[in-house]
């Protein structure tokens, strides 16, 4: 068997490849009883004290690589940004390591490093070290990796979820991935979409500044919405039953999904958060989101139950089963 884009496009495939030949061939994966490599969360912890370290890193390899609303390199921080933030931890640092193919114009090159300062300054985290390669690859690889530290606590963990808590996510979901498909296809639609990719560590903080306990979180990128509530519902051991008419989706995005026959719920978004909180938190948590310009479209979409334990949405029609998807339906998006 070889490798093919399935086994990178964040669904059920890649999940097998990673337990069965990474995972499987790996014995040294936490530190200090920290979250680590085997529990597959948005990233590891280094418990220090009364502190946790949290240590991620992500590969970025999207086509194209200037896109409505970013390019790779604010991909790239925002990613790294986000997986530290979803994990309760206040971002404090990136490192960069770009792969560049020979004959890649220099001006494209500073380009993506300007919007990379841009987007660093916006969210307050500086590239403190990084690491620069010629190779004969097919286009510009831009890996990431970061650190961020919970101060007097534990990192949120993507399997905290408990029965009876709100689902909530912070705002329209598919964006990202449909402005890629639509910019790297040229389909006839007259479409000023743009990918949501963004820092969330404001949107994060001020949550947990306001004392709310979040029981789980994740940001749903590659396999999407779908990917992001299977895995805390499976490892959470509970279900969670999602309102499809409260899921945000702008009428533009269900328009193309519609006409190209994609589920919203599997597309990648770069600029969303779900959380798991107190059902009795949910409205206040919704009054913070609505309060920051990311959150302006957030919903309650759903609760976790433990009569099952799927992912089941309630349509006009009935009840579905909303599947891990094989894989993402738009490859190459991050």
């Amino acid at each position: 068997m070889k490798i093919t884009r399935m086994h990178g496009a964040g669904g059920k495939i890649m999940q097998d490849l990673i337990k069965n030949t990474i995972l499987n061939n790996l014995e040294l994966t936490a530190v200090n009883g920290g979250i680590g490599l085997n529990e597959l969360d948005d990233g590891a912890t280094i418990p220090l004290g009364n502190r946790e370290l949290v240590f991620t890193i992500d590969g970025h390899t999207v086509k194209p690589i200037f896109f409505p609303g970013g390019d790779i390199g604010k991909l790239a921080v925002c990613g790294t940004i986000n997986d530290i933030s979803v994990m309760g931890a206040e971002p404090l640092a990136l490192s960069l390591s770009m792969i560049l193919p020979e004959g890649f114009l220099i001006e494209d090159l500073d380009k993506i490093m300007k919007s990379i300062n841009k987007t660093c300054k916006e969210a307050g985290v500086p590239v403190i070290t990084g690491d620069t390669k010629v190779s004969n690859v097919d286009d510009i690889i831009i890996s990431s990796s970061g650190i961020g530290i919970v101060e007097g606590g534990k990192a949120i963990r993507d399997s905290g979820m408990k029965e009876g808590d709100a689902i909530i996510v912070s705002g329209n979901i598919g964006e990202h991935g449909m402005a890629i498909l639509l910019s790297r296809e040229g389909f006839d639609f007259e479409s000023d979409l743009k990918s949501d990719v963004a820092p969330l560590n404001g949107i994060i903080k001020k949550v947990i500044e306001e004392g709310i306990e979040i029981h789980a979180m994740k940001d749903p990128t590659r396999g999407g919405l779908a990917d992001a509530l299977n895995e805390m519902a499976e490892k959470s051991n509970f279900g969670i039953n999602l309102y499809e008419e409260r899921i945000p989706i702008s009428d533009e995005v269900q328009a193309i999904s519609d006409a190209l026959g994609i589920d919203p719920l599997t597309v990648a978004n770069e600029g969303k958060v779900v959380m798991a909180v107190k059902r009795e938190d949910a409205e206040k948590v919704l009054e913070i989101l609505h309060s920051h310009p990311l959150g302006k479209n957030a919903q309650i979409i759903g609760e976790v139950v433990s009569d099952h334990k799927k992912v089941i949405m309630e349509t006009l029609v009935g009840k579905r089963i909303v599947d891990v998807p094989m894989g993402d339906p738009i490859p190459r998006v991050c």
